[in-house]
């Protein structure tokens, strides 16, 4: 079966970041060559023969571009043995502002490289610093003209709210400079304090508050009518772009296909499986090399999960679930699996049905999680 998306995982960075529970870990030249020597014996097991030809690649982190010029060229050249980038409609990279010098820019495109994703996370060097970013706000539009002089011009940005300390006000400041660059996509997440994170013991301590639950609903509220006003159109619940630059590879994703999940700590999708790779650097060099399989655990997804999936991750699309494509995916109409909590959800207007389409409200979207709970089925269900 053809596997449409590939993700592969950089752990490494400069700077580990208050707020990040990603796997990643402080960047060291001698780790990061075996690591990428592991990296390509684990993809080498998945694809052994011939190159496969992915609809989209996207490198992920920790940050990609924290590697050095020498091991980022080793990466693309990895990543090129055993896919055809020219078959490949989306290449993204991500990188943090001031990663990009001249050189390492040129390498991404020569190598087809043709969306990056640059965490810029908020406009404002003081709160940088307080969320334990390394970079300045300077540094983005230097980034920004190097990448755009060489020809990327398909960039996104991520932003994060509702930050310890943040205003209304001060996201606003954020999202108006980040908007000046009219870029094709946007990305905005509101802060979510995680274990095993420098936030999250401060905030266990007491020492942290992030605003209160108005204040974050504001700041998303202003974020959907700036990004409407500059022709950003919401695809789905924190990401925004013109049309026809929404994120093909994050849609893989909400539209619950299968993907490939490169690297320590990844997650990849296949048929019938979840698998959940080794996290711990060292474990995940040892076993890479050993058999090119560093997993941790695979997860058997039957049809309910499937099914359960496929409502938890469309319903975050504006345009929702296509009412129509789960008949054919599944086999039964959509009210014979939910028709008993439809009237309820649909009363709550936290739902609307139309065009054979499923999709969350306004209303909706700021209570995802709650409609989620909704959908989750009993083995009789199914």
């Amino acid at each position: 079966m053809h596997i449409p998306s590939v993700y592969i995982h950089i752990p490494f960075c400069q700077q580990i970041c208050h707020y990040c529970d990603f796997t990643k870990f402080f960047y060291n030249e001698r780790l990061a060559d075996d690591y990428l020597n592991a990296l390509e014996k684990e993809i080498k097991s998945y694809i052994p023969e011939k190159k496969i030809a992915p609809r989209t690649i996207f490198v992920g982190g920790g940050t990609p571009t924290a590697l050095s010029r020498e091991q980022l060229k080793k990466l693309l050249i990895i990543i090129d043995r055993y896919h055809d980038i020219a078959a490949c409609s989306e290449y993204t990279f991500e990188a943090n502002p001031g990663d990009l010098d001249e050189e390492k820019v040129k390498l991404l495109k020569a190598y087809g490289v043709n969306r990056i994703s640059l965490g810029v996370q908020v406009f404002d060097d003081r709160m940088l610093e307080k969320i334990g970013r390394l970079h300045k706000v300077k540094d983005v539009y230097t980034n920004i003209d190097r990448l755009l002089n060489a020809g990327l011009t398909n960039i996104s940005i991520d932003l994060i709210y509702a930050l310890p300390g943040q205003t209304v006000e001060q996201f606003e400041q954020t999202v108006d400079e980040a908007l000046r660059f009219d870029l094709p996509h946007y990305s905005s997440y509101s802060l979510q304090i995680e274990p095993k994170t420098v936030f999250y013991q401060r905030y266990k301590k007491g020492k942290l508050r992030k605003p209160p639950e108005e204040s974050e609903a504001a700041m998303y509220e202003l974020l959907q009518k700036k990004m409407m006003a500059k022709g950003k159109k919401q695809y789905e619940i924190s990401n925004f772009a013109e049309p026809g630059f929404e994120s093909k590879h994050n849609m893989t994703y909400w539209n619950n296909e299968y993907y490939f999940g490169f690297g320590a700590g990844a997650h990849g999708y296949l048929p019938g499986k979840r698998i959940v790779n080794i996290r711990p650097l060292p474990a995940y060099i040892k076993q890479a090399e050993e058999n090119g399989r560093p997993v941790l655990h695979e997860e058997p997804i039957g049809r309910r999960e499937q099914i359960e999936e496929e409502l938890f991750l469309g319903l975050r699309k504006t345009e929702g679930v296509d009412l129509n494509n789960f008949e054919v995916k599944y086999g039964n109409k959509f009210e014979q699996v939910y028709g008993d909590i439809l009237p309820y959800l649909k009363e709550r207007q936290l739902i609307v049905i139309a065009d054979d389409k499923i999709a969350l409200t306004e209303k909706g979207r700021l209570l995802g999680n709650e409609v989620f709970q909704e959908f989750l089925l009993d083995e009789k269900d199914v």
